[in-house]
């Protein structure tokens, strides 16, 4: 049967893989002849596999894609409609203020407006649990950049008020979440809107993102940690991330952070390749896989609260049923308790069921 390689940034949905995938340290993640889903797919990125071999000519009818979408009567509110509006600011507030500092219109970024900004969002915010609500329902955005950077700002604030963190540092992380990724703005933009495959050679220079980030903020006026955090956003624990392969405590706080935010809400966003994942689905994989790529008291303590705040929510399980979500497993946070009318299923025990999305 004939095969070829591919870049992962080309995998689709129905393709048949050719050879097992492994990790950097041999471990098997998916075997041979196996049919990609997106979640498999996001699992490649999740582990950097740059490229897979597939079967040519092989493509079969992937699962029925399932969209995440809130009901319309949460989108009705007045609350949210504030919610949505001054995020729409603040995404237009940071699209003008990174714009000019970008091609030097101003020598110096403006965080006075950036923080008005943001902290007029942050007051429209009750506390974790409607920031998660209100997002949630703004998930059809596709926006890599600006409306990404927003909501990372706002998912760093909220670990930060989870672990504790002072209201200095509270806003000092803020800006760490809504800076990150500046340095993409330095990337050609025909490269960052590709709605096709990147080649090799365009995804290594989507990866000076970082190191562009933080060159162009290296002189300015702010919190080192903001700075930093441009550049280590994408280092992950193990050594396994970029620029520089950190690992462990060479990464600063901060950015370990950042890096959970990104990938959250990277994964749980609508992208033109595919619709935005399932909470729940995210959960799962970070409990699975990621405890040795983040920091692990952050990224638990982040799955605890964020499972939490979907207590009550409505769901569609995988086999078309719908029902409520009424506790969370702590020993299990992507499997949680469900009623569907009279009955109570512990999706934990019963391994077959799972949420396929909220509404």
């Amino acid at each position: 049967m004939k095969t070829k390689r591919i870049l992962t940034s080309r995998a689709k949905p129905g393709m048949v893989i050719a050879e097992d995938v492994y990790t950097y340290n041999n471990q098997l993640i998916i075997a041979k002849d196996t049919m990609l889903t997106n979640r498999a797919i996001t699992r490649l990125k999740f582990y950097s596999i740059t490229d897979i071999k597939i079967h040519v000519d092989v493509v079969n009818m992937g699962p029925i894609e399932t969209k995440i979408s809130f009901t319309e009567e949460i989108k009705q509110t007045s609350e949210y409609q504030e919610f949505a509006d001054k995020h729409s600011e603040t995404v237009s507030t940071l699209k003008d203020s990174l714009f000019s500092f970008v091609n030097k219109a101003t020598s110096k970024l403006d965080l006075d407006a950036l923080s008005a900004a943001i902290e007029e969002l942050i007051s429209a915010s009750r506390n974790g649990t409607h920031v998660f609500h209100m997002l949630q329902c703004m998930r059809d955005l596709d926006d890599i950049t600006y409306v990404h950077s927003v909501n990372v700002a706002l998912i760093c604030y909220t670990i930060g008020t989870w672990l504790h963190y002072n209201e200095s540092d509270l806003h000092s992380l803020l800006m760490c979440g809504l800076l990150h990724d500046i340095g993409k703005l330095l990337v050609p933009h025909e490269i960052i809107q590709k709605p096709t495959a990147l080649t090799a050679a365009e995804y290594k220079v989507i990866k000076t993102h970082s190191y562009k980030g933080y060159d162009i903020m290296k002189d300015q006026p702010i919190d080192m940690r903001i700075k930093l955090c441009a550049l280590m956003h994408h280092e992950r624990c193990d050594g396994s991330g970029y620029p520089n392969q950190l690992k462990g405590d060479e990464i600063i706080e901060f950015a370990k952070i950042v890096a959970i935010a990104d990938t959250y809400d990277a994964m749980t966003s609508a992208r033109a390749y595919r619709a935005p994942m399932c909470p729940f689905e995210v959960i799962n994989i970070f409990e699975t896989e990621g405890l040795h790529k983040y920091d692990p008291h952050i990224l638990l303590t982040f799955l605890h609260e964020m499972a939490e705040t979907y207590i009550h929510s409505n769901v569609i399980l995988n086999n078309g049923q719908e029902g409520k979500v009424v506790m969370i497993n702590s020993n299990s946070l992507s499997k949680p308790i469900v009623s569907v009318g009279n009955e109570f299923h512990d999706l934990s025990k019963e391994t077959f069921l799972s949420i396929a999305r909220i509404v």
